[in-house]
């Protein structure tokens, strides 16, 4: 039976990186795969994953108007595993999508993504993840201080962190820092 997965960290965690290694995997056994990355983030090119340690791999793009289950059944119903990065930014909508190919076509559909905003938020994609994966599973990452990295802050030009603002920045290292909730509380000022 086909699942859908949900593999959610914070910043940095080495989600896209597991991500690739898992189609490389099925890539290598002669398996067919669909990689799928959302269309907001390009940081690693339009159309690309790309991992913070140098691998990366072509994708085709979703938008949020984007109907996931028509797109798999129309390119790749005979696909072994449906990869999708950068899943907080799918809408509920989409999210369903996801369940009905793992449901209804079964095909596995392993998506990774943030769970949380710099304020702490739930993403409106990792809400519906959390409420409808199969199997939830937490990359790790480390605070600066050696604990478990739960948050992320957004930081200003001047290196503070940012408390208001749109959910949505595209950044890297030079934007946002993963922290553990104690030391996001401290910069925060909660």
């Amino acid at each position: 039976m086909a699942k859908l997965y949900f593999h959610y960290s914070t910043m940095n965690a080495g989600k896209s990186t597991l991500l690739l290694q898992a189609a490389y995997n099925y890539r290598e056994r002669g398996m067919e795969t669909l990689l799928l990355t959302a269309a907001i983030d390009g940081r690693a090119g339009a159309g690309r994953i790309g991992s913070r340690i140098g691998i990366g791999a072509d994708a085709t793009v979703f938008h949020p108007e984007t109907d996931l289950f028509a797109l798999v059944q129309a390119d790749c119903a005979g696909c072994a595993c449906v990869f999708v990065d950068e899943a907080q930014f799918l809408s509920a909508a989409q999210v369903w999508q996801l369940a009905r190919i793992a449901d209804d076509l079964s095909i596995p559909v392993m998506s990774y993504g943030l769970r949380v905003d710099f304020r702490g938020e739930l993403f409106p994609g990792s809400a519906a993840l959390l409420a409808l994966a199969d199997d939830l599973r937490e990359v790790r990452t480390i605070c600066h201080c050696g604990r478990k990295a739960t948050m992320v802050i957004r930081r200003g030009e001047d290196g503070r962190a940012i408390t208001e603002g749109a959910q949505v920045q595209v950044g890297g290292n030079e934007t946002y820092v993963s922290l553990c909730r104690r030391h996001w509380r401290e910069a925060v000022g909660r």
